[in-house]
This record gives C-alpha cells, sequence and structure tokens, in this order.
C-alpha cells in the first residue's frame, strides 16, 4: 500500500512495490496522503515514486469485473483522483522507475513534471488493445498534457515508449538512469518548492478548467 514520507521540503509518496492498482483502497490511502501534503504548512512539494517493476499498471479491473454494480462509482472515484492531484497547491513530480500503464500513465500525465527511467520500462496507453475507450474526462486530461500528434499517437495505436522515446514525444521532461529517478525528481520538487499555496491551485485550476469540468461530470461519467 502506498507510504508517505517527507525529505525536508519534500514529500516522496511510494505507490508500492506491486502493480499498484487502482484498487478502491490504495485510493483512499492516497487520496489521505494528498490530504496531509495539502494541509502541512510552508514551502513543499510531492514526488510520486514506487518500488519494483511497475509504476502503476492502472485500473484493478479484477475488482471492477467482480462488482460491476459499482462500475460508475468507482469510475468517479478514479477521475476524482486525478482531478485533485492535477490541481493539487503543491508542484508534483512523478518518478517513472517501472511501467506506467493506462490509468497509471494517465496518473502520471496529472504531475506537473514527470521523470523515467531511460534504459528500461515503458509508458503505455493501451485501451485501443484492451477494448476499453476512455471517458471523457480521461479523453480531456490526455489530449491537455499532450501534444496532438502525441496524444492521437499514444491513444489511437497503444505505443509502448521506453523513456527516451517519451521524452522525444514530450511525455516525459527527463529521462536518466535507474539509480537516478527518484533523485533527480526529489531534486526538481525541492526546487519548485517556494510555490506551494493558493495561488498555486488557483493557476491549474483555471489552466485545466475544461479538463477538470470533464473529470468532475458526475452525471455522465463514462460519456454517452
Amino acid at each position: 500500500m502506498p507510504t508517505l514520507d517527507r525529505q525536508d521540503t519534500v514529500f516522496v509518496l511510494d505507490l508500492g512495490d506491486g502493480e499498484n492498482r487502482f484498487h478502491p483502497d490504495w485510493i483512499t490511502e492516497v487520496g489521505s496522503a494528498l490530504d496531509e501534503v495539502e494541509k502541512a504548512d510552508g514551502p513543499r512539494a510531492l514526488v510520486t515514486a514506487a518500488t519494483g517493476k511497475f509504476y502503476s499498471n492502472g485500473l484493478d479491473l479484477d475488482w471492477v469485473f467482480a462488482h460491476s454494480d459499482r462500475h460508475v462509482d468507482y469510475v468517479v472515484s478514479v477521475h476524482e483522483l486525478l482531478a485533485r492531484l492535477l490541481t493539487l497547491p503543491v508542484v508534483t513530480v512523478a518518478a517513472l522507475q517501472g511501467h506506467t500503464f493506462a490509468a497509471g500513465a494517465m496518473f502520471s500525465l496529472a504531475h506537473d513534471l514527470r521523470v523515467m527511467r531511460a534504459d528500461r520500462g515503458f509508458w503505455c496507453l493501451p485501451e485501443a488493445d484492451l477494448d476499453i475507450p476512455f471517458t471523457p474526462g480521461m479523453s480531456a486530461l490526455i489530449q491537455a498534457r499532450l501534444t496532438p500528434r502525441s496524444a492521437h499517437e499514444a491513444m489511437v495505436t497503444a505505443r509502448r515508449y521506453g523513456g527516451q522515446d517519451a521524452l522525444v514525444a514530450g511525455i516525459v521532461d527527463h529521462a536518466v538512469d535507474e539509480d537516478a529517478v527518484r533523485a533527480t525528481a526529489v531534486d526538481i520538487a525541492a526546487a519548485q518548492a517556494g510555490k506551494a499555496g493558493d495561488t498555486l491551485a488557483t493557476i491549474k485550476s483555471r489552466l485545466y478548467k475544461p479538463v477538470l469540468a470533464a473529470l468532475r461530470d458526475t452525471d455522465n461519467p463514462l460519456g454517452s
């Protein structure tokens, strides 16, 4: 399960050492960690990271199939997590040490910046191969955070991007050696810690107003 640590001005949220899928309990734990970051005083920033082969493998489809009657509520909770991270009143950096797939990739896009391991691991939106359409909110997030060309390729072809390819496509901001992923993310976050506060939250909320409206559309979260 996710754990939160603090290194001076940088909170480090470790998402776990498994596939880090979006089980409801996992979503709750991440939300609680964001509560702590948001309520803290003074300069601060957030790095999310993981341990092992995966950063995050996305939605917990086993749970979804076993709880089909709660599918809509589950999607709403995922959307709200993405919206909250997108507007968190601190600078956020995703440290992608391993595979980052589907909703896990979208989670990374909700951060302000991304650092990815250069030599191994893939970033991928496999929904076209899985025959699962993107929700309107997810589509809005991806299109807001990537160039039209990269969004089209990632969403339509389900391409698996290695670190260097992801850097070229503008999906990530840095591609570094394995041992430097988390440290680089922490250094970047620390340099931005002084920006934390209500003004930053307002800037983000206004910058991504259409995305937030789509993500927070609880009347029709799956689209028509």
